[in-house]
């Protein structure tokens, strides 16, 4: 099952505020510090975590205080460009795969920043996301997702507010201009919000234009977090996460995707179907039809998952002359399978497993493992398969 992550944005997103859901919902604060020590800024700063009163709710409060250098000094602390900060994270012995979703986001704020100035990203001089405090949020917030194994993150709607804030480019109008494009990135869902105060910065708009999707998903509960903002507001000023296991129910959730076309050149269809699996669909199927005035067909048949359904049927309208899709829920039941190497004259053949109520009950050589050898050593395929089956008798099942 895959462990997912639900971030409650209702009251807004922030770096601060996902940092300290996350330790709220139990990421160890050493954990963070450790990684923040990698980084080898430079620059001497202390962390803060403590639980604070939001309202009449409890909450963790993540705050960093930057001990500011000598003014001579200010400017390299506080102005950094997109290849000064990805030196700094590749330079880190921070995992590779944490380095990576930090540099996402730093790469989707850098992005945008030139996208909204009008510079090359490799050129846009980091203020307050590149300040040492930013750097430090994202970093945690990868090192969060890391330490709870988070494979998908889905996201509630995002508060729509009105006014001004102060940047270091002055003036900008709420959502910061910024903010908006990566929120237009992530095709975010903005509900009408009444607030005249930034509730969505930069850095969480980016970690949302990096991973999220604007779904509710059907998750196990194991873990409840929530983070504090830094603002007293007249709402409780939190951001909430759920941490949990999608369940069976939700990975049993497929649909069929159907259509009937009779005009399209039949030299498509091939095309077709290798961009049906390549978008992520189960099945693809063709059988022979006849429609309205005994015109013969063609019925394509796709199954999928429900997560893939837009996309799927977006492609049948682009990729094919049918000018309309059917989809229908269906329920699917699998069985457990898994591959093993088997050792050949001719080299490695994986073998599919079939595995039921914990025993092997069916297994046979992988048919594109077999025919590129048949190809590649010009002999015929079913003395491949044979040779296989005789080194991978039925006994041989663990």
């Amino acid at each position: 099952m895959t462990r997912i992550l639900y971030v409650d944005a209702y009251s807004g997103i922030s770096g601060d505020m996902l940092l300290g859901a996350f330790l709220d919902a139990g990421l160890p604060l050493e954990v963070v510090q450790e990684a923040f020590q990698e980084l080898k800024l430079g620059e001497e700063f202390h962390i803060l975590s403590q639980k604070v009163m939001k309202g009449v709710i409890r909450a963790t409060q993540f705050s960093i205080d930057i001990v500011q250098p000598p003014e001579s000094d200010h400017h390299h602390g506080h102005h950094r460009h997109m290849a000064d900060i990805r030196e700094i994270i590749l330079k880190s012995k921070l995992k590779a795969s944490v380095q990576e979703n930090v540099l996402k986001i730093f790469d989707l704020l850098a992005r945008a920043e030139g996208s909204v100035h009008g510079v090359d990203p490799d050129e846009i001089h980091f203020h307050e996301v590149g300040a040492t405090d930013s750097i430090l949020d994202i970093v945690g917030i990868s090192i969060a997702l890391d330490y709870f194994q988070i494979g998908q993150v889905f996201s509630s709607g995002l508060p729509w507010c009105e006014g001004t804030v102060h940047t270091q480019h002055g003036m900008m109008p709420i959502p910061a201009p910024a903010t908006m494009v990566l929120l237009n990135e992530s095709q975010a869902l903005m509900r009408p919000f009444t607030a005249d105060v930034e509730l969505i910065t930069p850095t969480g708009a980016a970690f949302l234009a990096a991973f999220a999707r604007y779904e509710k998903p059907e998750m196990k509960l194991e873990k409840l977090g929530c983070g504090a903002g830094s603002k007293d507001l007249p709402w409780p000023n939190i951001m909430r996460v759920m941490i949990g296991e999608q369940s069976n129910e939700a990975n049993n959730e497929h649909i069929v995707i159907e259509t009937h076309i009779d005009d399209m050149n039949p030299e498509w269809f091939g095309h077709l179907m290798e961009r049906c699996f390549a978008c992520g669909a189960l099945d693809v199927t063709y059988a022979p039809i006849y429609m309205k005035k005994n015109r013969p067909a063609t019925l394509v048949t796709i199954v999928a998952t429900r997560q893939q359904e837009a996309e799927l049927a977006t492609l049948l309208l682009k990729e094919s002359t049918t000018f309309g899709v059917r989809v229908t829920p269906v329920r699917r039941y699998e069985s457990e399978r898994d591959f093993v190497e088997v050792n050949t004259a001719w080299g490695v053949v994986r073998v599919k497993r079939k595995w039921m109520d914990g025993k092997v009950i069916q297994w046979s050589p992988e048919y594109e493992d077999c025919r590129r050898i048949a190809n590649e050593y010009k002999i015929p395929l079913p003395e491949v398969v044979q040779q296989v089956i005789n080194q991978f008798p039925d006994n041989n099942f663990d």
